[in-house]
């Protein structure tokens, strides 16, 4: 196991929005570990509802328990990946790394290096729903024909913004720039990578403050390997290996009351990433 433990980033990027493109980009580094979607921060999570809870903990000085338990989560997410690499850098992937920026400052005492990857929402939602369309032979739990709930691409469509995990992405994102993080996190947008790649790649390595590195975007193997029947949703985390622009399909696939719904309740999305609302 390697004596000095690397240097963590995270990845905390909205689903559908090349999250996995950018982790297998950054793999063909051999600086890089980099993680499929991680439980690292379920772990944190669970203890941090000890240490708030239990009596043991209680029962003993709050200040000491305070610096124990940040000690405790430090070393425990730095021996994690000691156990798995020895490279010096690691980025680990998971929606909820952003909107606890003041947890992880806490536990390494420095502002945290953190990525997320956004996309246009209404191709998120297009996204969303070709998938659904994909598994006819499979049962959906989004589609319950007794409750009426998720019976439409309309009803889909809104369900996703209001549930895990596109309507958690989005309360996260507004979130964090409620809190004014979005000074400290790096938000690249999907449509920027696929099409200006080596730029936007750049701005990865300028941000990390890491040694650039020559990618090919032509062949981009997948290192990260996720069952995601453990999703419910096949095939959800497969990326393409060539890495080139994307196709603007949502009007198709969700349609015009799905647009205006989006556009209409979520300008403040459009308006921050520079996504225009189109009449529809």
């Amino acid at each position: 196991m390697p004596t000095t433990p690397p240097k963590i980033f995270y990845q905390s990027s909205m689903p559908r929005a090349g999250s996995t493109l950018l982790q297998n980009i950054l793999a063909q580094n051999p600086a890089f570990y980099v993680t499929p979607t991680s439980g690292l921060l379920e772990l944190v999570f669970g203890a941090r509802l000890n240490y708030t809870n239990s009596a043991e903990f209680k029962a003993q000085d709050s200040t000491d328990m305070k610096k124990a338990f940040l000690a405790f989560s430090r070393a425990g997410m730095e021996a994690y990946f000691r156990a798995l690499t020895d490279k010096p850098y690691v980025v680990d992937k998971s929606r909820g790394w952003g909107v606890h920026f003041d947890l992880l400052n806490l536990i390494f005492d420095e502002e945290p290096k953190i990525i997320c990857m956004v996309r246009d929402l209404r191709q998120i939602l297009a996204s969303m729903e070709k998938k659904f369309r994909q598994t006819p032979d499979r049962h959906r739990p989004i589609e319950n024909h007794q409750a009426l709930s998720g019976t439409t691409t309309f009803k889909r469509a809104v369900q996703h913004l209001q549930t895990p995990p596109v309507g958690l992405a989005l309360d996260r994102i507004a979130e964090i720039h409620q809190r004014g993080w979005q000074k400290k996190i790096l938000f690249l947008r999907y449509e920027d990578l696929t099409v200006q790649p080596k730029q936007t790649m750049q701005k990865v390595y300028a941000y990390l403050g890491v040694p650039d590195f020559a990618h090919d975007f032509s062949h981009v193997p997948q290192v990260t390997q996720e069952d995601d029947q453990a999703y419910g949703i096949p095939g959800l985390h497969n990326i393409r290996p060539k890495v080139e622009p994307l196709t603007n399909d949502y009007l198709s696939v969700i349609g015009p009351d799905v647009v205006r719904f989006t556009q209409a309740n979520f300008g403040w999305y459009f308006s921050l990433f520079g996504y225009p609302s189109n009449p529809v």
